[in-house]
């Protein structure tokens, strides 16, 4: 299992190069060994060029390295307060992207006025506090932000988003399609005031898309 998930979540990575979400060695997946207090997670300060699944580290759930060559993310014990707290989370992604990351920088949630938004977030894109990186404090604001919200993304205030899901493929998606929305977002905005969507749309919205669209089994 951990041999897979190692594959897995390296080439994750490779999907948040590809959809423009990360610089330089910034940003990280990780996920949550299923049956075990342990998590999968990039290593500190790698180039996404020379991540494989060998480099993949592998971490307890209070962020302690178990087993791998490198130090594992500056991000790791934030990632491990989200499982801890938050067992029905399978995967967790941070990135710097840069337009989820200008609201974040202006502490403003992105709000619930496109289907798209409605569909994958269930509403707005909520803002989290500031913290510092290095501890848990971050994993803190995301799971006080996050808990009894449909939204898989956070906003964490001047820093970034971090996503959730059930697995770490289902956070990379939330991860691609926050920065889609917050972009989409900005531009309208550009144009005007933007009114939301009434709440019971967004509510029929979000039930078709988690429970009705796409091939059965397959998301």
């Amino acid at each position: 299992m951990i041999s897979r998930l190692r594959e897995e979540v390296c080439a994750l990575h490779a999907e948040l190069i590809r959809w423009g979400l990360v610089t330089w060695t910034a940003g990280n997946v990780s996920a949550r060994v299923p049956g075990e207090d342990l998590l999968v997670i990039k290593p500190s300060g790698v180039g996404y060029h020379e991540l494989t699944p060998e480099t993949m580290v592998v971490c307890d759930l209070e962020g302690k390295l178990v087993e791998g060559e490198h130090a594992p993310s500056s991000d790791t014990e934030a990632h491990a307060y989200v499982y801890r707290h938050m067992p029905e989370v399978g995967g967790v992604v941070h990135t710097h992207s840069p337009y989820a990351t200008a609201w974040a920088a202006r502490g403003e949630p992105i709000p619930c006025s496109i289907t798209a938004m409605a569909d994958e977030f269930g509403g707005d894109i909520p803002v989290g506090p500031f913290a510092l990186i290095g501890s848990d404090a971050i994993g803190r604001g995301i799971v006080e932000t996050l808990t009894g919200h449909r939204s898989p993304a956070v906003l964490m205030r001047q820093h970034g988003p971090f996503t959730i899901g059930k697995s770490a493929k289902a956070a990379v998606k939330a991860s691609v399609m926050c920065e889609d929305v917050a972009r989409t977002m900005h531009l309208a905005r550009q144009l005007g005031p933007v009114e939301r969507l009434p709440g019971a749309a967004v509510d029929s919205l979000f039930d078709r898309y988690q429970n009705v669209y796409g091939q059965k089994g397959a998301r």
